[in-house]
């Protein structure tokens, strides 16, 4: 046994914290193949996928609304400082027009719940512009919702729903429902059929609110860009355009509100004026025929003026009294909800004029909000709070205004009272004239101011216009926003080009066998000598002369590494070849790295010291007569047993031998010794080839007498878990100059030579790298 020490370590030089990306890129293009092929695979998924999806299309629009909170222009100062106009913010707008009520109107108008398809040999495909017949649903059953209507066209007067032959264009009990088919065209046999989808209408509403996006181009901007996805873009082109004509229609109706009342209220007061008029204008013409009376003289005609003008101001006092103590009605009124602004003509207090309009401005506001926030929104119960003190305020003022009016009825009655009086002086006829008279002229100058009225409330009806401005009409892009076929192509390919990676990367995850040079060095702590090929032919000696192989090249490459393991660079070296398990290659690495040393004139012999499973000389086609076992137990000499290996002048084999039955207690015998001793001294390299050290302990028994154990780690067939024990055995150093040899690795886990040999190596393998250090 020699006394041995190390004078180098081997060890690697590079760090698992630092992967080389070379070296990645190197393992996953070894299986480009299999990449092309997926990629191919996920490219054609890609396009099939593209055949089943429907295209999106994004359908836009603009609106401008006039806003007065916005913008500091001259025309906006002045609407500032009208107290009276309504003001409209952009955020409520965007909420009317995104309105559940608004996109329900839409959809009944335009028959959305309804849609059509033309079967394809993917999709079935939706059809707007060119269906040429429409379904109207009128008593639908729950069956309509649950399947599509498949509609043939049998003639011009008949159509096949689903097997089933009805007549067009009236009334038609099925299985779903009372149905109408109404024909926009001449319909043939020829026509191709059609699919009918009938969705319940909260979803349909719903839907496509779920596809419309509304929002301001800019913060200071008060132009709506609204915008719909939608399959068909000549439908959704006509449900923005009908969108934006129910919006500007309801907030027409919104503003005429107030004028439509006062309409209403004239329409009424004229019917009673007009038939009091017709009275007292037969009551007049009866007393004249009757009393022949034809003119009553300048004072009776002075009387009756004065007495008009005082009758018509004290008729004004009453009316408005009795326009009073409606507002008082409708301010004292304690709904929640709106009601209807009293008529205020021939009220001129432009302070309770401005108050009735804020209070009718403040109510519209609430009534906005309504649809569109809780009760317990803090803005809606400031605009409660706001009208409660707006209708204090018309209290008080209704107030002022009744006493002021109730002293001058109370002066004109007088004055009336003193006319009267004076009117008794005027003889009976020309008294009884002049009130039939008077009546008449009151009647008539109302009827005349109240048609008036009429005709200035009905034009301001008229001619009241939306507070909006279509900018852009509804238009779509020529291509679909989804899917987008480009991006679809990359993100499959990309997928593609991943599922390898992810497939060999789950491989490794799950794999427990040594796979890279960093499994062993983030395990074990024990050198690592070098890294071997896997070797391409089925010969058991690829090491001969002239040899230029890959693998033949890192062989001697770990035959000039082991100088560097020499205590005695004159001396005899015995190799230990051990592994954790059979099949590792250590009877094909030692076998080799002795025949590398016998190529440069060292002598050496190797000794097939597994004892239970030979392999050596089968592998070499040499017998196995006379072997270790029978020196062991003394029944031959090393003469005997030496067997020269064919093509080496140098290099021999000691074989196994006949199998024994107890091989640990042969090694422990006083052979194993002299033998070693002997060879060490005939020969410059004595390589052994010993049994794993994972399943006997042969190796250990014969690791004392070597001066360097070289442990092989066989790449995708050593357990990791064998490495914890190899670090263990280095530690506890049971073995001299303990270093690990990777066999059989794969291309892409090695590093490799920087420098290039061009056309001199034979393999279409690279040579791996081997570190020194």
């Amino acid at each position: 046994m020699s006394e041995n020490v190390y004078s180098y370590t081997p060890y690697q030089a590079y760090s698992a914290e630092q992967p080389n990306l070379r070296v990645i890129m190197l393992r996953y293009l070894k299986h480009w193949k299999w990449f092309v092929l997926s990629l191919l695979l996920t490219i054609a998924g890609a396009y099939v996928y593209l055949m089943y999806q429907t295209p999106i299309y994004k359908i836009q629009a603009s609106l401008l609304i006039k806003d007065d909170k916005k913008g500091l222009d001259g025309e906006n100062i002045l609407k500032e400082m009208d107290i009276l106009k309504p003001k409209k913010t952009v955020e409520n707008e965007i909420e009317v027009v995104q309105s559940y009520t608004l996109m329900d109107k839409v959809v009944e108008h335009l028959n959305l719940d309804v849609q059509y398809f033309n079967s394809t040999p993917t999709i079935d495909k939706e059809i707007y512009s060119t269906v040429p017949i429409r379904l109207v649903v009128e008593q639908p059953t729950s069956a309509i919702y649950e399947e599509k209507l498949l509609l043939t066209f049998i003639d011009g007067q008949h159509i096949r729903i689903n097997n089933q032959a009805y007549p067009v264009n009236q009334a038609i009990n099925t299985p779903y429902g009372r149905l109408r088919v109404i024909t926009r065209q001449p319909l043939t046999a020829a026509i191709e059929p059609i699919k009918v989808k009938v969705s319940p209408r909260t979803e349909t509403v719903n839907g496509y609110l779920k596809h419309l996006t509304v929002e301001t181009t800019s913060k200071a901007s008060t132009v709506l860009e609204i915008s719909l996805e939608e399959a068909v873009p000549a439908k959704g082109e006509a449900l923005l355009k009908q969108l934006i004509d129910e919006y500007n229609q309801a907030a027409v109706v919104d503003k005429n509100l107030v004028a439509a009342t006062t309409l209403e209220f004239i329409e009424e007061r004229l019917k009673l004026i007009s038939g009091e008029l017709t009275t007292v204008e037969k009551d007049v013409e009866q007393y004249k025929t009757k009393q022949g009376i034809t003119d009553l003289g300048l004072q009776a005609q002075s009387f009756l003026e004065t007495v008009q003008t005082n009758d018509a101001q004290l008729n004004q006092v009453n009316i408005q009294l009795s326009m009073l103590n409606d507002i008082e009605k409708y301010v004292s009124s304690k709904t929640a909800t709106r009601g209807t602004v009293p008529a205020t003509l021939n009220l001129s207090d432009p302070v309770l004029m401005g108050l009735l309009t804020k209070v009718s401005e403040l109510e519209l506001q609430r009534d906005a909000m309504t649809g569109v926030t809780s009760e317990r929104n803090p803005i809606f119960q400031s605009l409660n709070s706001q009208i409660k003190l707006t209708k204090e305020s018309i209290a008080e003022n209704i107030q002022t205004i009744k006493q002021q009016l109730n002293s001058t009825r109370s002066q004109l009655s007088q004055t009336n009272r003193r006319l009267e009086g004076m009117v008794r002086t005027v003889p009976h006829k020309e008294r009884a004239l002049l009130n039939i008279t008077r009546q008449q002229a009151i009647k008539n100058n109302l009827y005349t101011y109240l048609l008036q009225k009429r005709e200035e409330t009905a034009l301001s009806y008229a001619s009241t216009l939306p507070d909006s401005r279509i900018i852009d009409i509804p238009r779509h892009d020529a291509n679909p926003i989804k899917p987008v076929r480009k991006m679809t192509f990359v993100l499959f390919g990309l997928f593609g080009l991943l599922l390898p990676i992810g497939a060999m990367a789950t491989r490794d995850a799950l794999n427990n066998r040594v796979r890279r040079r960093s499994d062993v060095e983030d395990v074990s702590k024990v050198p690592i000598l070098g890294e071997v090929v896997q070797s391409s032919g089925s010969k058991a000696l690829v090491v001969v002369s002239r040899s230029r192989t890959v693998i033949a090249e890192q062989i001697r490459a770990l035959r000039t590494n082991l100088q560097f393991l020499r205590s005695n660079p004159t001396g005899s070296q015995i190799l230990l070849f051990t592994s954790s398990i059979s099949g590792e290659g250590k009877s094909f690495m030692s076998l080799n790295l002795g025949a590398s040393l016998a190529l440069v004139d060292h002598s050496t012999v190797i000794l097939e010291m597994d004892l239970r499973k030979p392999k050596l000389h089968s592998s070499l086609g040499m017998r196995n007569g006379i072997g270790i076992s029978n020196y062991l137990i003394g029944e031959a000499t090393i003469d005997e047993i030496l067997q020269p290996i064919e093509g080496f002048s140098n290099y021999f084999l000691i074989s196994s031998g006949p199998l024994p039955p107890n091989p640990s207690e042969l090694l422990t015998g006083p052979y194993l010794p002299k033998l070693l001793l002997e060879l060490r001294e005939r020969f410059s390299y004595v390589i052994i080839d010993s049994p794993p050290i994972g399943l006997v302990t042969d190796a250990q028994i014969i690791a004392p007498f070597a001066d360097a154990t070289l442990f092989m780690v066989r790449h995708d067939l050593t357990p990791k878990l064998c490495l914890k024990m190899v670090d263990t055995l280095y530690k506890e150093h049971r073995f001299q100059n303990l270093n690990v040899i990777l066999n059989a690795v794969a291309d892409g886990e090695s590093y490799y030579y920087s420098y290039n040999y061009g056309g001199y190596y034979s393999d279409a393998e690279k040579p791996a790298r081997v570190i020194r250090k």
